[in-house]
């Protein structure tokens, strides 16, 4: 029996859940189906830990599971070795634009990089300062700190890494502030180390400031801040990481871009990645993108309105449109089934009785009632999502947990409960027919 979640875990995640979000945390408790999915994500990983790239699309209705998918995902990579960014798409976010919305993804990637020891973000700082560390410990164990020839020995270290990345775009200037940063852990100065810091975020106004503050030619903008993430995935492999994985959500807000010119531009550079990518220009990174089926596939205003991404995209003559092809670039997602969804709740159970030190005498009968009530509300075979099914147990367990006389049964028969409606804006599952369950009953 799987051990159960600390009472921390078990309350993000219950509390995520009621509000209808993805937690970040504690995913492995109550994470059913998908394995098929994970483990072909997961083989992109090996290809980018040999030095490879991979880019995928998962593309699922509103409540398929996709961003659950994709948190499950960032753990597993990070606790595999890899450095993982994240950013869901929204107005102020795009891959391109005339107002900085490119840069302003970039951003928020940065301040979303996490490792394994780091998980929530804001990791860059931690990962520089581990990297130095351990130079300085190198170097440290032939030459004292006091003697002259340490800081030369550190630094001769630093350029040779550092110099493997001047071949790149703006490697050069990446390799610059690299070793600007270490003279300022070295020294103790947090004005030039935040500086620093400014260039990597791309936060300059300037390639002017970028010069006067720290002697470099160029700055991370709107134009070349892809060719910084390949930068960033050279560097961390460098620096003991197995790879890069960059994670975008939301890729719907392009589809909703109200210019046909604009939303173009944003297909084209979702193309330049894609093909750079596919080409070998790329290497130890991985991207995944989440769209839904209609921002990818309508022909006016979709990804596939863009010809050149339809071509590379869309399915060939032979494909088996009865299957799912976990090797093609998108990977579509399917609705849980009823045993996976009462599995869920019975995972969810455990949570919220481990939480609140109590015992929870549900029967198989009332989780199987529980479902039915839900999936024979009126739109339920199209609208229901997982995300309105757990909001609603995780009532039910409040209830039961607060009134020991109630059960499940007498709760589904009394009048005052309503299963709550769901606004189509649910990650965590998927749909059925309610015949399915004359054979899960059984």
């Amino acid at each position: 029996m799987p051990r159960p979640a600390p009472k921390r875990i078990a309350s993000t995640v219950l509390n995520a859940l009621k509000g209808g979000v993805v937690p970040r945390v504690g995913l492995e408790y109550i994470a059913v189906g998908r394995a098929r999915e994970i483990d072909a994500l997961l083989r992109d990983t090996e290809i980018i830990a040999d030095g490879g790239a991979a880019f995928r699309f998962i593309v699922g209705r509103y409540g398929s599971g996709k961003s659950f998918l994709l948190q499950t995902l960032r753990n597993y990579a990070m606790e595999r070795g890899f450095a993982v960014m994240d950013a869901d798409l929204s107005p102020e976010r795009r891959l391109s634009g005339t107002g900085g919305q490119g840069l302003a993804t970039y951003r928020e990637l940065l301040n979303n990089l996490s490792t394994h020891t780091k998980p929530d973000g804001g990791a860059l700082p931690m990962v520089l300062e581990k990297w130095i560390s351990g130079i300085q410990a190198e170097v440290g164990a032939d030459t004292p700190v006091s003697d002259p020839a340490f800081d030369k020995n550190v630094r001769g270290r630093i350029l040779a890494l550092a110099g493997e990345l001047e071949g790149m775009v703006n490697g050069f200037d990446f390799a610059r502030v690299i070793l600007l940063y270490w003279e300022a852990y070295r020294y103790g100065d947090d004005t030039a180390k935040s500086n620093a810091l400014r260039w990597f975020r791309g936060e300059y106004s300037g390639k002017t400031e970028a010069r006067n503050t720290l002697g470099v030619r160029s700055m991370i903008g709107d134009d070349n801040w892809y060719e910084a993430l390949k930068l960033f995935a050279s560097f961390l492999v460098k620096v003991g990481y197995k790879g890069l994985l960059i994670m975008i959500d939301e890729l719907v807000n392009l589809y909703r871009i109200p210019f046909r010119v604009t939303r173009e531009y944003n297909y084209e550079k979702v193309l330049a990645m894609y093909n750079d990518v596919l080409q070998g220009k790329a290497r130890h990174l991985g991207f995944i993108m989440v769209s839904t089926p209609q921002s990818l596939e309508d022909s006016e205003k979709g990804l596939f309105s863009y010809e050149a991404l339809r071509s590379r995209l869309a399915d060939g003559r032979f494909a088996d449109q009865s299957a799912d092809n976990l090797l093609s670039p998108i990977i579509r997602i399917n609705p849980l089934t009823f045993e996976e969804l009462f599995v869920l709740l019975e995972k969810l159970t455990q949570l919220h009785t481990n939480l609140y030190g109590y015992t929870a005498d549900i029967s198989r009968d009332e989780y199987v009632a529980f479902l039915k009530v839900e999936f024979e509300r009126i739109g339920a075979s199209t609208h229901i999502t997982p995300r309105s099914v757990i909001r609603d147990f995780i009532e039910v367990l409040n209830r039961l947990y607060q009134d020991k006389q109630l059960t499940i049964t007498r709760l589904l028969a009394s009048s005052g409960f309503t299963p709550s409606s769901d606004d189509g804006a649910g990650e965590i599952g998927g749909t059925g027919e309610i015949g399915e369950f004359a054979d899960f009953v059984v």
